[in-house]
């Protein structure tokens, strides 16, 4: 890699932290720019410089002065609207271009940021490159095995997320036998779980005792793994086991689990069973 530092570039969650605190435990040169609304509290108070989402000047100014080797988009953030979006980046790009690559959902409006980080000279990387420790690997798994009626509803719910991906909606499903009770939207991987307990409550309120369920948490088919790639925790853990469900698939090398020891001891102390599994879709982006 080239000399100079690596630009993060960071938004909501506990990743931006940990790929910083990892690559400064590894005596990497660390520059942190966060996104003012979206960084969590801790890592604002540590950053070199907090920038507005759409302030691009700024961004590209800040990162001409800092040179960095690499530059990381780490974290998520909220999709601003249209034409908040149309004016931030007509101010760089042909509004033409803009609008073509703004009314095509999320994965296009992030793969527009790269493209123009990548314009001017910068290269961008992906987390799963700085900080490889933090991904699943083919090996993951707690104590708990997943049941036939569970690996059934691994493989529909794979099936499913592949079929999925070209409408660009999002990276999870969950997924009872061969029952879809939930697909990831905006909302995110929580708020879908909590989406299934409710279903699991009683026309009264009484909370029905109607388990079982995976969850399955994949990145789409051709998606660029620089930006946006699943993530699961303690707290993913914490909301399956509140929706009943009996465990967690996720993909091998594609997938984040952050504080994973932690994680682990979570399923395994709430029951539930986590595993990776291999995405054949994602076989030529992992190399």
């Amino acid at each position: 890699m080239p000399s100079g530092p690596i630009a993060i570039l960071a938004g909501a969650g506990q990743l931006p932290i940990q790929v910083v605190d990892h690559l400064e435990a590894t005596g990497r040169d660390v520059r942190v720019l966060a996104f003012r609304g979206f960084a969590e509290g801790d890592l604002q108070r540590r950053a070199h410089a907090t920038v507005d989402l759409l302030d691009l000047k700024t961004i590209m100014n800040t990162l001409e002065g800092w040179r960095p080797a690499a530059v990381s988009l780490v974290g998520a953030v909220r999709r601003p609207g249209f034409s908040a979006l149309l004016s931030a980046y007509s101010l760089l790009r042909n509004m033409h271009e803009v609008r073509e690559v703004i009314t095509r959902g999320d994965d296009q409006v992030l793969r527009g940021a790269v493209m123009l980080l990548e314009e001017r000279g910068h290269r961008v990387v992906g987390a799963h490159e700085l900080a490889p420790d933090l991904v699943a690997a083919r090996s993951l798994s707690g104590v708990r095995e997943p049941g036939a009626d569970d690996r059934e509803a691994i493989g529909l719910g794979l099936d499913l997320l592949n079929s999925l991906s070209a409408f660009d909606i999002g990276q999870g499903a969950v997924i009872a036998r061969r029952h879809v009770l939930a697909i990831e939207g905006p909302e995110g991987t929580d708020r879908m779980i909590r989406r299934v307990l409710k279903m699991r409550q009683s026309w009264l309120g009484l909370r029905r005792r109607e388990e079982g369920g995976v969850l399955i948490k994949a990145a789409k088919h051709g998606q660029d793994l620089r930006v946006d790639m699943p993530t699961i925790g303690p707290r993913t853990i914490v909301e399956a086991a509140k929706a009943g469900l009996s465990g967690i698939a996720i993909g091998a090398g594609s997938t984040f689990v952050l504080e994973q020891e932690r994680t682990l001891a979570t399923a395994d102390r709430l029951g539930l069973f986590l595993i990776a599994v291999d995405l054949p879709w994602m076989e030529d982006s992992l190399g």
